[in-house]
């Protein structure tokens, strides 16, 4: 690394050469650089700053303190009056004196080096937020949401409770009650029975309870129960709505439905009646569309997946659509997800049949006729010279039908006339 005082010296000889006559390179081997390195100094300033690299070593600003200065800060900044102060509070202390020393940031930097600029007493370093603990869902009884809600009773200020618990994965409703109070009793009592429900002291895994900040959800003899059962307790961030999304949607399609009793019911019996009947349709009846349109309960069985293979070879066999691509069975679902685990999520989604690979697997029983027009479909666009923006696609040819002994120009009269093997 070459000096600023250097670089100078150096440029000044090497053009005072190149005026009496020498070549520009020749001059510069005999200083020891390139004539790169000699225009690269031209060009960015390198003969006014100097070397620009983080590691060149640089000479001492003039207003540098010595030694003895640095000792006097130190001696200073530890006197009993300044122990415990803040170079903040040391400086315009000493100024009212008619003492100027060193600047605030020279007082903390002498300080940091010597390891006095920690903090006093109580006080913690600042912490930052910590991400979401996130939670992936691969199969049935991994993932629990629970909540609770009011439903409206006739009488004014008079509410019920309602409390679900709903597997992730399945977005089965796998537990619920309905109480004319709110208690940590009735919480733990839910949870209880629910474990025993799904059978969850067989799995080596126990499952995560998510749920909000409710104080009801955090009660001490909730907790307490989640300990005895093996269950992990999961949290929502505070003041974050929407950690806790899949709970709070089964409320808001729990309250649009058109047996929900917009005025209230009439009593506890009331409230418990609908929510049963709520429940037996959601899980057996009600085609969820976060999970494929299959029943919460078929996917809780497992037998989403055969159903879904059934719906796409019954859609390949029909050839509704050339362009429909293949369903398959979503395979995991994830809550307060970030960015690692949205790659994991990509990483096991399913793979989809493309439009190409079907008509590769069919094209042994189509018409030669639709190979020609598959063909002249996928030729791409005409871009038109001077309109870069603007693009237009290339009509296709029209084809000669060999079993018609007629031109086709049209894609649905090609695709009346598929015939089926």
């Amino acid at each position: 690394m070459i000096g600023l005082e250097d670089r100078q010296r150096l440029a000044r000889e090497i053009e005072s050469a190149n005026r009496a006559g020498a070549r520009l390179r020749l001059a510069c081997e005999v200083a020891g650089i390139d004539v790169r390195t000699l225009q690269r100094w031209k060009a960015h300033q390198g003969l006014v700053k100097g070397d620009a690299r983080p590691g060149a070593m640089r000479p001492l600003p003039a207003h540098t303190l010595s030694p003895q200065e640095r000792a006097n800060v130190l001696r200073v900044a530890n006197e009993p009056r300044f122990a415990d102060m803040p170079p903040a509070r040391i400086v315009p202390m000493l100024a009212d004196e008619g003492v100027y020393i060193a600047s605030e940031s020279t007082f903390a930097r002498v300080l940091r080096e010597h390891g006095q600029m920690t903090r006093r007493g109580r006080a913690r370093t600042p912490s930052s937020a910590r991400p979401p603990t996130t939670h992936v869902a691969t199969a049935p009884r991994q993932v629990w949401c629970w909540d609770m809600t009011f439903l409206p009773a006739t009488v004014t200020g008079r509410w019920f409770h309602l409390y679900l618990i709903l597997d992730l994965y399945s977005r089965k409703i796998v537990g619920w009650e309905v109480h004319d109070s709110d208690a940590a009793e009735h919480a733990a009592h839910l949870v209880r029975r629910t474990a025993l429900s799904e059978g969850i002291a067989v799995l080596e895994t126990r499952p995560v309870l998510h749920g909000d900040n409710g104080a009801t959800l955090k009660a001490t003899t909730v907790l307490a129960m989640l300990h005895w059962l093996g269950v992990k307790p999961s949290y929502s961030r505070p003041r974050v709505s929407d950690d806790n999304a899949y709970a709070e949607a089964l409320f808001r399609t729990a309250k649009y439905r058109p047996e929900f009793p917009v005025t209230g019911f009439e009593d506890l019996n009331a409230a418990r009646n609908w929510a049963a009947g709520f429940v037996q349709w959601y899980n057996f009846e009600h085609r969820h569309s976060g999970i494929r349109y299959v029943t919460p309960a078929q996917r809780h069985a497992g037998d989403d997946r055969a159903l879904l293979a059934a719906r796409h070879a019954l859609y390949v066999q029909t050839r509704l659509s050339l362009k429909s691509p293949g369903i398959t069975a979503i395979t995991m679902h994830v809550i307060n997800a970030h960015r690692r685990t949205l790659d994991l999520r990509r990483k096991h989604a399913p793979r989809t049949v493309s439009v190409k690979e079907e008509i590769n697997c069919q094209r042994a029983c189509w018409p030669q006729c639709l190979d020609a027009h598959i063909a002249s479909l996928t030729r791409g666009h005409a871009t038109k010279p001077g309109y870069p923006n603007r693009h237009r696609r290339s009509r296709p040819k029209p084809f000669f039908d060999h079993q018609t002994q007629r031109p086709v120009r049209h894609t649905h009269r090609l695709l009346l006339q598929l015939r089926s093997p």
